[in-house]
């Protein structure tokens, strides 16, 4: 019976987007349906496998984007998302290789679940996308998130630290305020799939804070100031509101991890800040 591991594994080396897609939530349905056996026999690859496009820029070097509201600002934003959600099938599938031989097996239906959505929401968006006359890989990306994996792969805490928790949940910090813009340029369709995966994203942070927590106990560390510790070394970056404290509280991540290290009104953090804003973490021996 091919291992959990190896499903995993075959996934993340899997570059093309739709083939990705598909063997995502083919790996997805077989753990669901017993399919896969609960064995970490193989390591997961330093980097998943990438194609040609989109081509990948450092983030200083993204172009900007133009008017608000017209088509190609809307495709633009559309495309950075989809990416999005492509990097996000390969994060949720290397913390289910990589980590979920030291959890219990909740821990691997859990991911297995994220990864499934996640999945989804990349093929949702690249189905907008091809509505509007475009398609994924038009526009350049940039390959922040999987730096964030990278400085992360020795730890599970750090990894899910930085990642649900912190770059997730910005997500569900500024997705509100998207999903308004797409109906204030009158693109009602695209409001509704965003706020459908916004909807989802809720429930991957909960997952990250979750698990965050009980690896937290069974370590006897208090979540939030270790939380706030691993921040400090591993995300560099700020981190600021204006917080979507709804969304944030129904996933669990209450004021009581961010608000010691977030930026106050002068944009001045009450905890030393390692640097600017749109750097991702540092290298496991900064």
């Amino acid at each position: 019976m091919l291992s959990i591991a190896q499903a995993a594994r075959a996934v993340l080396l899997t570059a093309d987007p739709r083939a990705k897609v598909k063997a995502a939530r083919a790996a997805a349905r077989h753990w669901r349906a017993g399919r896969l056996a609960w064995r970490f026999d193989v390591a997961m690859p330093d980097r998943p496998a990438r194609g040609d496009r989109p081509p990948l820029l450092p983030p200083s070097r993204m172009p900007k984007r133009g008017k608000a509201g017209s088509p190609a600002t809307r495709i633009a934003m559309l495309h950075a998302l989809a990416h999005i959600e492509y990097v996000a099938i390969d994060l949720a599938f290397d913390l289910v290789g990589r980590f979920g031989s030291a959890n219990p097996r909740a821990f691997s239906d859990d991911w297995m679940k994220v990864a499934s959505e996640e999945a989804m929401h990349f093929a949702i968006l690249d189905r907008r996308l091809r509505a509007l006359g475009a398609a994924y890989g038009d526009l350049p990306a940039h390959d922040g998130l999987w730096e964030a994996a990278t400085v992360t792969a020795h730890d599970p805490l750090a990894r899910l630290a930085i990642v649900p928790m912190v770059l997730e949940a910005r997500g569900l910090d500024v997705t509100p305020a998207t999903v308004a813009r797409f109906e204030a340029a009158g693109d009602v369709a695209s409001a509704r799939l965003l706020d459908r995966i916004y909807r989802d994203e809720i429930g991957h942070v909960a997952a990250g804070v979750r698990w965050f927590e009980s690896l937290c106990a069974a370590q006897r560390l208090v979540p939030a100031l270790h939380w706030q510790a691993l921040v400090e070394t591993y995300f560099r970056g700020v981190i600021k509101g204006p917080f979507n404290g709804s969304a944030r509280d129904a996933a669990g991540l209450t004021k009581e991890f961010y608000e010691a290290v977030a930026v106050d009104g002068h944009g001045q953090q009450k905890r030393s800040a390692s640097s600017r804003e749109g750097q991702f973490p540092k290298t496991a021996n900064s």
